[in-house]
């Protein structure tokens, strides 16, 4: 047994020898011919570069360096027919070698000297545009990635591209468009011991950058930040490209672990900013400062999904909150989204909200405790079906004091400014000062119901908000990919009015939702005299303001004298009021365009009760115009009349049966737009394509006549 034994173990040892030998020669052999085979891999990459991305790739010389390390120098890539878009002087790289051994390409050193990247993006045409360039799929059926995998491999390949050590000296990038430049000078950059260190030179001088932070790329950690030598780092290119003003103290970021569990890979990271500022108009009028946020973002990534998981953490001052998004992908693309706190103390949330985020709030005093919840569920294959729960719960919470906006003025005589197009307009006191202010019990009844029906029909029932209009909302604008339909109440509707600006911006948006809430769910004003300031303040015609002006311009008479019909009229104008007089004929008749209207707001209110049932549409028919408004009547193009009719204010409409995309085109049927009337205009047969242009541009400038017209005579 033993010499059985012996036997074996010296057939083991000649076999190992042997490979070890086999290996020895093939080292060698590949070590002698190695410049050939580093030629041979250069040509082949430079085939491809062209073949495939349209680059010229020249290199000046290549050579290894001991065993691991190839030194490249005088590299030049130049896209075809266009500006060059880098060169690096010389760059060394070395790699590790046992995972070499295992086809893994992990870098140990990078040296680069003498570099530059030029990009640009002349009249459309980017000297960068292989990089979006799509590859074409080689199979004939398209196998599915799978994105637990693929983001997998893709952190490992980053990981293994940074150095454990790197020598940066003088390397440029350059971008320039039609209109900006920006020049970015990196006189060095080192990492060293796991420390990183940049230093960015921006625009010749005129700020400088910093970039530090720590790379232990074997145990997946990597943390950074960018700041700025005594100033805040700024994006000008940004912000004359875009109108982004946006620039801040510190920002950084850590990607602190990723491991696979189970079908997923987990990603833990964290990012932080210190003193935001942004500023662009579609977000607020004015600067949005954040002293101090932060996340700590634990993304999971599955098979068919990608997602922020709950136990991720948003930290915004000294309130935190926990996010989930997620988004699948396959078999059908769904959207989840969740945000939740804890009870929160009101007034240390209150002080979390940005500076100039929302000034009417600003130093307000509040007690008590706020849990905020929100729940979104979208399957992009039944969108009608749509989750969506937003509610801010309270517990012993009281305003002790207004900020710069005293909330309960609404319950006082105060003065109302509206604006057009950003200017005011004459100022209406809201208060029997004013003699066409009008007492919610001295309105019509029938005006009352006909406007409620139309936008707001739960207004007594609900506290300021209507979930179910607002997923409606969701639904059609999603199926439709455009903001069709709105969800406002006649409360987020009067608090626009009242306390806001007129300016289309997410902030005030954001500042309406949250002042309603105050008001409804605060017992701040009664739903009477929030219905009486209402009536007494929207817009109903070109500078016409309130129920007491609009009647009597539309009718001559007081609003306790409206009838149904001319309540309904008046009810369908709320949306559009500058388009009003166009609902009528020349002879002071209503348009035969919004009978169905009539008929359908009438039977509303009749199924509740709110008007006897009529079978003559509900006082159409009986609707006249002020004599003294009619000779201002024009007789024009019925398509032009009722596609005015169908326009919406800056805000669209209310959450009734008004706002439902689809509402005018049943009652009207489906107008075409100015253009479209123009296109079936033009008669095509035996013209040339330039007599086509000169007959458009001649019916253009018609309908423009026409449209400045009807504006100086108060139609438009």
């Amino acid at each position: 047994m033993r010499r059985l034994n012996r036997k074996y173990l010296k057939t083991g040892l000649v076999v190992l020898v042997s490979l070890l030998v086999l290996l020895v020669v093939a080292g060698l052999i590949a070590y002698s011919k190695r410049q050939v085979l580093l030629e041979t891999a250069i040509g082949k990459a430079k085939l491809k570069a062209r073949n495939t991305y349209n680059l010229d790739v020249k290199i000046g010389s290549a050579s290894f360096t001991g065993l691991t390390t190839v030194n490249l120098k005088d590299i030049i890539i130049v896209p075809f027919d266009q500006d060059s878009l880098l060169r690096i002087g010389h760059f060394r790289v070395g790699v590790k070698l046992l995972p070499l051994l295992i086809g893994n390409v992990k870098f140990s050193t990078i040296l680069m000297e003498d570099g530059k990247l030029n990009l640009t993006s002349i009249k459309g045409v980017r000297n960068f545009e292989f990089l979006f360039k799509k590859q074409k799929d080689s199979t004939s059926h398209k196998q599915s990635t799978n994105l637990a995998d693929f983001a997998h491999n893709l952190i490992t390949q980053f990981l293994y591209k940074i150095p454990d050590d790197l020598n940066l000296t003088k390397f440029d990038i350059a971008f320039r468009d039609d209109s900006n430049k920006l020049n970015l000078q990196i006189p060095k950059a080192t990492i060293e011991s796991g420390k990183l260190y940049s230093t960015i030179l921006v625009n010749d001088g005129y700020a400088t950058w910093h970039i530090a932070g720590n790379v232990n790329t074997s145990k997946k950690n990597i943390a950074v930040k960018l700041y700025a030598d005594n100033k805040k780092v700024e994006l000008p290119f940004i912000e004359k490209k875009y109108g982004l003003k946006l620039n801040f103290d510190t920002i950084g970021t850590e990607l602190k672990k990723e491991e696979q569990n189970g079908d997923e890979t987990q990603i833990f990271s964290s990012c932080f900013v210190r003193n935001l500022l942004i500023n662009h108009p579609k977000i607020a009028s004015n600067d949005i400062v954040v002293p101090s946020a932060s996340i700590d973002a634990n993304v999971f990534v599955g098979g068919n999904y990608v997602s922020v998981d709950s136990s991720s953490v948003i930290h915004l001052k000294n309130v935190s909150a926990n996010p989930f998004i997620k988004i699948t992908l396959k078999p059908t693309k769904i959207y989840e989204l969740k945000l939740h706190t804890d009870w929160l103390d009101a007034q240390s949330l209150f002080n979390s909200f940005p500076g100039g985020l929302f000034e009417s709030l600003t130093g307000i005093r509040v007690s008590g405790k706020l849990k905020y919840g929100l729940n979104f569920y979208l399957n992009t294959k039944d969108a009608d079906n749509v989750r969506f729960d937003s509610r801010l719960e309270k517990e012993n919470f009281k305003i002790l004091q207004y900020g710069q906006t005293d909330l309960s003025k609404i319950n006082q005589v105060f003065v109302y400014t509206p604006y057009e197009k950003g200017k005011p307009m004459p100022s209406r006191i809201v208060g029997p000062a004013n003699p066409n202010f009008t007492p919610l019990q001295n309105i019509s009844p029938n005006l009352r119901n006909a406007v409620m029906t139309a936008e707001d029909p739960s207004f007594y029932r609900h506290h300021g908000f209507v979930e179910e209009s607002i997923r409606k909302s969701i639904a059609t604008d999603f199926k439709e990919k455009q903001f069709k339909r709105g969800g406002s109440t006649i409360s987020m509707q009067l608090v626009k009015n009242v306390f806001l600006s007129r300016q289309k911006t997410l902030a005030r948006k954001i500042e309406e939702t949250l002042i309603v809430w105050l008001i409804e769910n605060n017992d701040i004003s009664t739903k009477n005299r929030m219905l009486e300031v209402y009536f007494n303040i929207i817009e109903w015609g070109r500078n016409v303001y309130g129920i007491g002006e609009a009647s009597h311009y539309y009718f001559g008479k007081s609003p306790a004298d409206l009838t149904i019909g001319e309540s309904i009229y008046l009810a369908s104008i709320v949306p559009k009021p500058k388009s009003g007089l166009y609902s009528f004929l020349p002879d002071g008749s209503l348009r035969p365009s919004i009978h169905g209207y009539f008929n359908l707001i009438g039977r509303l209110m009749a199924s509740k009760g709110l008007t006897p049932p009529d079978s003559s549409a509900y006082g159409f028919y009986t609707v006249r115009l002020r004599e003294a408004l009619r000779p201002k009547m024009a007789i024009v193009d019925t398509v032009a009349a009722d596609s005015l009719l169908q326009d919406n204010n800056d805000d669209g409409v209310g959450v009734g049966v008004a706002e439902h995309p689809n509402f005018f085109q049943r009652l009207f049927g489906k107008k075409d737009s100015v253009e479209k009337v123009i296109e079936k205009k033009v008669d095509t047969a035996g013209k040339t394509p330039k007599e086509i242009r000169v007959e458009k541009r001649e019916l253009r400038r018609r309908e423009k006549e026409k449209r400045r017209e009807l504006q100086d005579r108060g139609l438009l």
